[in-house]
């Protein structure tokens, strides 16, 4: 009788053994690529006060509207960014997001409102390909020359980029916008959504994902001696 019993129990301990193993691996996919953004950006993601003078901030790209209007996101970017030039934190300003017509030509509307804050045009260099921060990070490096940046965006966002900008050899320190989150129903949404993107993270830099590639520009240079 106990034998049949210990024979009925198999089944289920598999079953349970199994079911906590994909368990332990989801946990592990997720909490893992977590854990590591978070110990790269250690100690660097600050305030506007905080941040150290560096030639170059990046400002990542996001939502704008069809009348060329930057979305309450970007436009807290764009003024963290114009605040970090202006206060003598970063000499230029790579502007970087998708210029394609479909996404409201978010690099050229973001240079146009620097514009419109005081800052100089030509201490503003649009990158119209930076299509996610994997590709922005990329891009920086291979086509503007950058090794060391300021990157701009929301806090939530900051910990990703930084570590992203890291691993592909610049090295950045992020300057965070939390003034949105006062008035946005969508900031927790949108930080949770970054343990998912930390996944598509670990495989753009594990399989080297190549952006859009194009000839190496001496625009951040000329930027730079504007």
């Amino acid at each position: 009788m106990a034998s049949r019993q210990r024979r009925r129990r198999r089944p289920v301990l598999r079953v349970l053994t199994v079911a906590l193993c994909v368990v332990a691996l989801g946990v592990g996919s997720i909490a893992g690529p977590a854990l590591w953004t978070r110990w790269m950006a250690r100690d660097r993601v600050l305030t506007l006060a905080q941040a150290p003078a560096r030639d170059v901030a990046i400002i990542y790209g996001a939502e704008v509207y069809p009348s060329g209007r930057p979305s309450p996101y970007l436009r807290a970017r764009l003024d963290l960014g114009a605040a970090l030039y202006k206060a003598g934190k970063a000499k230029a300003l790579i502007v970087s997001g998708d210029d394609a017509a479909s996404h409201n030509r978010e690099a050229t509307s973001m240079k146009k409102y620097l514009v419109s804050v005081g800052v100089p045009a030509a201490k503003v260099v649009e990158d119209a390909y930076g299509l996610d921060t994997y590709d922005t990070c990329v891009r920086a490096r291979d086509v503007f020359g950058v090794t060391s940046a300021l990157l701009v965006s929301q806090r939530y966002h900051l910990h990703r980029a930084v570590a992203t900008c890291r691993a592909v050899g610049v090295d950045a320190v992020g300057v965070g916008d939390v003034s949105v989150k006062k008035t946005s129903k969508r900031w927790d949404e949108f930080a949770r959504r970054e343990l998912g993107a930390n996944l598509k993270m670990v495989w753009d830099l594990v399989t080297s994902r190549a952006p859009v590639q194009e000839p190496p520009s001496d625009a951040v240079k000329r930027a730079l001696a504007a």
